[in-house]
């Protein structure tokens, strides 16, 4: 017999022994059934205790899970309020608008104009996308109304992007409204006098004149500042009229571009002496038979003094070609001289004289009766800064005898 089967029977031998005595297998027992039975309760007990601690951890876990998604909602939540936030605070939101009434008689041949009409709703968006990159853009319905034998139209005045170079040189690229005159780049109502926007940079310049291109702008120090572009041309036609030449950036014609300069100089308190200066290849895009380049020269002067402020433009075109020249066409200018006085904040008083002539050139006979003259007086009330109420009256006296004399009034508003 092996030691195992010893061991095996030895164990069996002393079982058999304990139930062999009565007396101490009875003790033994009772006393294991006390025993199993506490093993029991206890083991009830941890049971119970296990099942509550379990339905603890998982309800535990559902409020974590709770709390997480909880936390990742407030967090997504809070981003995209703070992402609205800093989109707000990099984009502005502006615009103008002017509702004019006009009531002219006219008289050696020109027509009586009796209308009213709002001239122009303007909005204005703008976004910084970094300290040295924004955009800016300006949408314009003109005459309340555009479609198929409407008056008006929908316009993109301009849609450009500007890149700082450094603190004084900014580079500018899209479409822009060009630095000549004035009003061509500041007319919103409440910053002129007259309902109107004067003859000699609508019919001379002619404002408002936009074009797409590239350049720069910026500061040359001591007062100086600077504008420079390449930018699309004018396309005249062989009516040889500048203010019907502006396509306006839509499917332009684009043979012969066009550059713009000009120097500004604003060192003195309350001065602004201004030249600017284009030149194009050719004014009819190549498409008009004896129209070749043309040259525009404008310069200004705005002089403020306490409430008193005065404003002098000259602007030239010279334009080569026999068939324009034959038109007396070739030589175009005028000038305007403007005075105006603030009575107070809220009222200011103007007059202007202005002189024009779109056929002042060689051929005297073709140009026969071409000056134009008028004289506009009136008044602005501004019952807000960014508000404006207008009336005027002007007077005209051309060499060609039709005139148109009377009453304008004008609503113009900013924001």
């Amino acid at each position: 017999m092996t030691k195992v089967g010893i061991k095996k029977s030895t164990g069996i031998a002393a079982l058999l022994c304990t139930f062999a005595a009565p007396q101490a297998s009875a003790l033994s027992l009772e006393e294991l059934a006390k025993r199993l039975d506490a093993l029991e309760a206890q083991n009830k007990h941890l049971m119970t205790e296990n099942s509550q601690l379990r339905e603890a951890v998982a309800l535990t876990n559902d409020k974590v899970e709770a709390a997480v998604s909880a936390t990742e909602t407030i967090v997504e939540s809070t981003s995209g309020i703070q992402k609205l936030a800093n989109f707000a605070d990099k984009t502005s939101i502006g615009g103008y608008g002017e509702l004019h009434y006009n009531n002219l008689s006219g008289k050696g041949g020109a027509k009586d104009k009796d209308e009213i009409d709002f001239h122009r709703f303007v909005l204005f968006f703008g976004h910084e996308f970094t300290d040295d990159i924004r955009f800016f853009s300006e949408l314009e319905l003109e005459h309340s109304l555009s479609g198929d034998g409407k008056e008006g139209e929908v316009e993109l005045e301009q849609a450009y992007i500007d890149f700082d170079l450094n603190e004084q040189h900014t580079a500018r690229a899209g479409l822009f409204l060009l630095p000549v005159g004035i009003i061509n780049e500041t007319h919103e109502p409440p910053t002129f006098y007259g309902t109107e926007r004067n003859p000699i940079e609508k019919n001379i310049i002619p404002a408002t004149w936009w074009a797409a291109g590239a350049g720069a702008h910026g500061e040359l120090g001591a007062g100086f500042s600077y504008d420079a572009y390449i930018h699309s041309g004018l396309n005249v036609g062989d009516d040889f009229k500048i203010r019907n030449g502006r396509q306006k950036v839509s499917k332009a014609k684009a043979n012969d571009p066009a550059a713009t300069a000009r120097i500004k100089y604003t060192g003195i308190p309350g001065l602004e002496l201004a030249v600017s200066a284009q030149h194009q290849q050719n004014m009819g895009q190549g498409l008009v038979a004896g129209l070749d380049s043309g040259n525009l020269i404008e310069t200004h002067a705005i002089w403020s003094t306490g409430p008193f402020k005065l404003k002098a433009l000259y602007a030239a075109w010279d334009i080569d070609g026999s068939a324009v020249k034959a038109a007396g066409a070739d030589q175009q200018k005028g000038f305007y001289v403007e005075p105006s006085y603030r009575l107070s904040d809220k009222f200011g008083v103007f007059a202007r004289f202005n002189q024009w002539d779109n056929k002042a050139g060689s051929n005297s006979g073709a140009a026969k009766d071409s000056e134009k003259e008028q004289v506009d007086f009136g008044v602005n009330y501004w019952p807000h800064e960014d508000v404006v109420i207008k009336a005027d009256y002007q007077y005209q006296n051309n060499d060609d005898g039709k005139d148109q004399n009377g009453l304008n009034i004008g609503l113009g508003y900013q924001f």
